[in-house]
């Protein structure tokens, strides 16, 4: 029997700030599906940003796949391959990206965790905490995507694009 991976999926964004939320929605609505399929190899996280501390954390795991809401040139939701980038450590950092907390978990831990960042399409930004409805769709539509690449982990390599400037 071969052991299934260790995975995080790591919503983040702020819920208040309408599609911004779509991280945490998605985790949300991603959390009632494995307690219904039982499934115990993914953990989850949800947050309104990466912090550092998060290295640790990922370096725990084999798979990682951020969610975070999207204003890129994508349709609907897209998964790219986050990759390590050169960290250098500020006496305060306000904000930190997916490369950053990954460069983490390289240097601090040694560990190099698979890991992706799956970007929903988001719409509007005002301070209200709903999701408009063209994003809730995209988030059905990546959440279906995530719940097949869960039950086939291997699968994810074979759906990373590039996002287009």
């Amino acid at each position: 029997m071969q052991l299934q991976p260790k995975i995080l999926i790591y919503g983040y964004g702020n819920p208040g700030r309408q599609d911004d939320g779509l991280g945490s929605v998605f985790v949300d609505l991603l959390k009632k599906w494995l307690d219904s399929k039982s499934i115990e190899n993914v953990e989850l996280e949800n947050d309104y940003q990466l912090n550092i501390e998060d290295a640790l954390t990922i370096s725990e795991k084999d798979l990682v796949v951020f969610v975070d809401a999207s204003i890129e040139n994508i349709d609907d939701y897209c998964l790219t391959r986050v990759e390590a980038e050169d960290s250098k450590i500020e006496f305060s950092m306000h904000a930190v990206s997916a490369s950053f907390i990954l460069d983490m978990s390289n240097q601090l831990y040694d560990k190099d965790p698979e890991t992706y960042l799956l970007h929903i399409k988001g719409y509007e930004w005002d301070y209200k905490e709903e999701l408009t409805n063209k994003a809730t769709i995209n988030l059905n539509k990546a959440l279906d995507f995530i719940k097949k690449r869960i039950l086939d982990p291997l699968s994810f390599k074979d759906h990373v694009i590039e996002i287009m400037e």
